[in-house]
């Protein structure tokens, strides 16, 4: 019996395809398919880390402001770098559901916008944390084209009503 297959360079997903038995090939992708879905989580997807680690320093960064903004600007910001990850993490709860899933991707989305504009308030507002908050204010640029990338490539390629 031969057997080709390939790996899913996205996924790491190694499927194999038997040329003799439809029923092999069958029953071999089920069992990959089933092995992948159970090991799938959102804490696998690289903007939810990317994400969790820029609301650590985001929240860090926020208690360096004067302690007058601590509750005004700096819980904003807080807020808003938290809301990023959390509809990551929201709607790939709901990713059964494909439109629900990109919803919550746009949600997250716009909260990343939200974040880089309080932390160009923060910039002007405070030169003199420029240094930490502008390169906070670059990796959130970078995850907001990593997020509109993702939810193309969800609208494009997932299947509704996964396991």
């Amino acid at each position: 019996m031969q057997e080709s297959g390939f790996e899913d360079e996205d996924f790491g997903v190694g499927i194999s395809r038997f040329d003799n038995s439809n029923e092999e090939w069958t029953m071999n992708f089920r069992y990959n398919l089933d092995t992948y879905t159970t090991q799938m989580s959102y804490k696998n997807l690289d903007i939810y880390k990317i994400s969790f680690n820029l609301f650590l320093k985001a929240h860090k960064a926020s208690f360096l402001l004067p302690k007058y903004e601590l509750f005004e600007l700096g819980s904003q910001l807080r807020r808003s770098s938290d809301s990023v990850i959390t509809n990551i993490v929201e709607g790939y709860g709901r990713s059964v559901y494909k439109n629900d899933y990109i919803r919550f991707l746009v949600f997250s989305h716009a909260s990343n916008d939200e974040t880089i504009n309080h932390l160009d308030k923060i910039i002007a507002l405070y030169p003199e944390f420029s240094a930490e908050f502008g390169i906070l204010k670059q990796e959130y640029d970078l995850l907001g084209g990593k997020i509109n990338n993702y939810k193309k490539w969800v609208k494009e390629n997932w299947i509704e009503n996964k396991p």
